[in-house]
């Protein structure tokens, strides 16, 4: 099992601070923002890790993570995404690194504070296909969410931002899959964004009747807002 942890992009609903430097390597009380999504890495016993990012600060990963020796590893693997083409296009720069296994993909700016490992263990010998994760939030409209069948366990359907949603279990950037991810990646069509949607990605394997989901119970922060980046920080720090 490999790990890719994407970490690109401009952050741009964080300017000032990335001019500085990127998003992933803005601080989170005493740690850099990308430590927490590679501890997660490590802590679920996967230690071929690569890092995918991009942009003008791309070189700053290498001066900050170095070879890995903050996490025990021998070394990371890194990999440069042209332009902002989204998380599936990002999740592509890694074809030759995965080489046929099956991955944990996790956006550099998401912290889960739970213990992911036998989740991890049970896709890895189980051959499921693909696996979402979600996390119940109080406000749905502003991610993707998933519609469950009547007895609440089966996937019928994911929908990017419903005006009406169908459940409060938005999925968040942690997914699982299998070898095939990057042949359905090449079969994807940019959005109206101009984007490779990961939501679409996700869906190919639901048609496919190969889509599982696992829950998070404890804490999930998206840290990509000054709001969100500043309840991480006090969540740590009062921990």
């Amino acid at each position: 099992m490999k790990a890719v942890v994407l970490a690109g992009g401009l952050g741009s609903r964080l300017l000032p601070l990335t001019k500085a430097t990127n998003k992933h390597l803005l601080p989170v009380y005493d740690k850099p923002m990308v430590y927490y999504p590679l501890q997660l890495m490590v802590d679920a016993g996967i230690t071929d890790i690569m890092v995918v990012t991009g942009g003008h600060h791309a070189g700053d990963f290498i001066r900050v993570l170095k070879n890995g020796e903050d996490f025990g590893l021998d070394k990371i693997h890194y990999a440069y995404q042209e332009g902002e083409g989204g998380i599936a296009d990002a999740l592509n720069m890694a074809e030759s690194f995965v080489n046929g296994d099956n991955c944990v993909v996790i956006l550099g700016d998401n912290i889960i504070a739970e213990d992911i490992s036998s989740h991890v263990k049970e896709f890895d010998s189980n051959n499921m296909g693909a696996c979402i994760f979600t996390k119940e939030v109080h406000d749905p409209e502003r991610f993707g969410v998933v519609r469950f069948d009547d007895e609440g366990v089966n996937i019928e359907d994911i929908i990017e931002k419903p005006t009406n949603p169908p459940s409060n279990e938005a999925v968040i950037g942690l997914y699982m899959y299998d070898s095939t991810v990057f042949d359905k990646i090449k079969s994807l069509s940019p959005s109206e964004r101009g984007e490779l949607e990961v939501t679409d990605l996700n869906k190919l394997y639901l048609r496919d009747g190969k889509l599982d989901c696992y829950r998070i119970l404890g804490t999930w922060i998206d840290c990509g807002t000054f709001d969100s980046l500043a309840k991480a920080t006090s969540k740590f720090y009062n921990d």
